[in-house]
Formats: C-alpha cells, structure tokens, sequence
C-alpha cells in the first residue's frame, strides 16, 4: 500500500539486541491531506531509516504493509514502511494501490453523511 502524507514529528529511536543481532527502529506521526487528516504513526527498521529524509514538514511517500498480531488476548496493528521518498523526487509509482482520496469527495454537493 502507499501513503502521501507530511511528517510532523519524529519519535526516539529504539535499538536492541535480538536473536539475529542488532536492531534499531524509528517511529515517526505523519498527517494526510484532506478534509478530515489523519494522524498515522509508521515504524522504519534498520537501514531503511534515512535522518535526510525524516525532516519535520517534508511530505512522504510512503509504502508499507500493515500487520496486526495478539498478545494476551488483545490485537496490536503496526505499519512497516518498506520504502519512503519525499514526494515528488522519486519515479511515478502508478500501483493499484494507490488511493486518491479526491475521487470520493463531492464538488459543490451537500454532505450526506450523517456524522
């Protein structure tokens, strides 16, 4: 999946030790344009952290997989980037997953939503 958002700020980075060795992750908050933006908190491992990019206010593109788990009878949900560019330096990515949110809002209609 993919996410054009602006990051509005950066977490501490955690590191530690694990069965396969070294590890370090980066959690940054990033907010989507729009109507109603959300605040969407995404976890970057090891060498796909990169502090040129991570600059509060850049706008990213990120692409990421969702993963959900269940410890003690309660569901934790993570988003891995796997790749992230600031928009508009990298090479058109035209995926199907891709959403544009613009094709779901109404020009000019009254909002019909009942919240």
């Amino acid at each position: 999946m993919q996410l054009t958002a602006k990051l509005t700020q950066l977490l501490p980075i955690q590191t530690g030790t694990g069965k396969n060795g070294e590890w370090k992750k980066q959690d940054i908050i990033v907010e989507t344009d729009g109507q109603y933006p959300k605040k969407v908190c995404v976890s970057i491992w090891g060498d796909k952290i990169n502090e040129g990019q991570l600059q509060i206010g850049n706008s990213l593109q990120i692409d990421f997989d969702i993963e959900s788990r269940e410890y003690n009878s309660k569901w934790y949900t993570d988003i891995k980037a796997w790749k992230i560019e600031v928009a508009g330096t990298g090479t058109q990515n035209t995926s199907d997953n891709t959403v544009n949110t613009d094709d779901f809002i109404p020009n000019g209609e009254d909002d019909i939503l009942p919240f």
